[in-house]
């Protein structure tokens, strides 16, 4: 790989995510690996990222400090946390680095936290990296504008035991295309959890169940039920490097752009 490929720096490089997505940056003959940050006092710190995920050196020495990383860098990968992310944001729009978000759990107020980094940066924000994915979250929107309100619509997504947030991210994707489909506004007709007596269903609800087990990657369902009929949306992932790969794809197709936040969807150059 030359010197003049875009360098990507990954963000909590470590962690089960962050292994995969240094492997995808090497594997890309379109990029290069220009930094692998994890959290101040982790034991890789000072390491060889490649020694410290137990194969060859990759010549790319691991860093607690994001900034200095970025300064070598023309994007950042970040699966992390909602306030790690919100940090990195903000760097990201100092070095002028495309930033591409696989983060999820944010909270609105987050969500609004990372409008300013966009004003000088690319930002790249997805629930789900993957192709499939951003296929079924356009039909979806495109189903649920077809069919009568009468129809119920639920989400049903399932994850390993390790994950922290639900519904997931690409749950709540799914959920806003249904709802944008419809012509509303997701907060304002979510059911996020069902417990107890709950009484009828509400027509126009658009229900989320989540189910966490074992290393489920990650499975998502949106069902529309009629009476007499039912349609079933499906997208099953059995390997992360969907996400690695995607991730490291948007990082490329940013380079060059128009400071502003973008979606998959931009990236796979999908109609809205």
């Amino acid at each position: 790989m030359t010197e003049t490929a875009p360098g990507i720096v990954i963000m909590g490089a470590a962690g089960r995510m962050g292994r995969m997505l240094v492997q995808a940056v090497c594997d890309s003959d379109r990029a290069r690996l220009a930094g692998a940050v994890v959290r101040a006092g982790h034991d890789w710190v000072g390491q060889d990222v490649g020694h410290a995920m137990g194969g060859p050196a990759m010549g790319v020495t691991v860093s607690d400090d994001p900034l200095e990383a970025m300064a070598r860098a023309q994007a950042v990968i970040d699966f992390t946390t909602p306030e790690t992310t919100l940090e990195v944001a903000h760097l990201a729009a100092q070095a002028r680095a495309v930033h591409v978000i696989g983060t999820t759990g944010f909270d609105a107020g987050q969500i609004e936290r990372l409008v300013p980094a966009a004003r000088h940066s690319v930002q790249v924000r997805a629930g789900n990296m993957s192709l499939g994915v951003n296929l079924l979250t356009g039909l979806t929107k495109m189903v649920a504008a077809a069919l009568e309100e009468g129809w119920d619509i639920e989400v049903v997504e399932a994850h390993h035991n390790r994950k922290a947030d639900a519904p997931s991210g690409t749950a709540l994707m799914l959920g806003e295309a249904a709802a944008e489909g419809r012509g509303v506004q997701l907060s304002e007709v979510a059911d996020r959890g069902r417990d107890g007596i709950t009484g009828a269903r509400v027509e126009g609800r658009i229900g989320f169940s989540a189910i966490r087990g074992g290393d489920i990657v990650g499975e998502h369902d949106v069902i529309f039920a009629g009476q007499g009929e039912r349609i079933v949306l499906r997208h099953m992932a059995t390997d992360r490097m969907i996400f690695a790969r995607g991730a490291v794809r948007a990082a490329l197709w940013g380079q060059g752009r128009s400071p502003g936040h973008y979606d998959m969807i931009d990236v796979l150059g999908l109609e809205r």
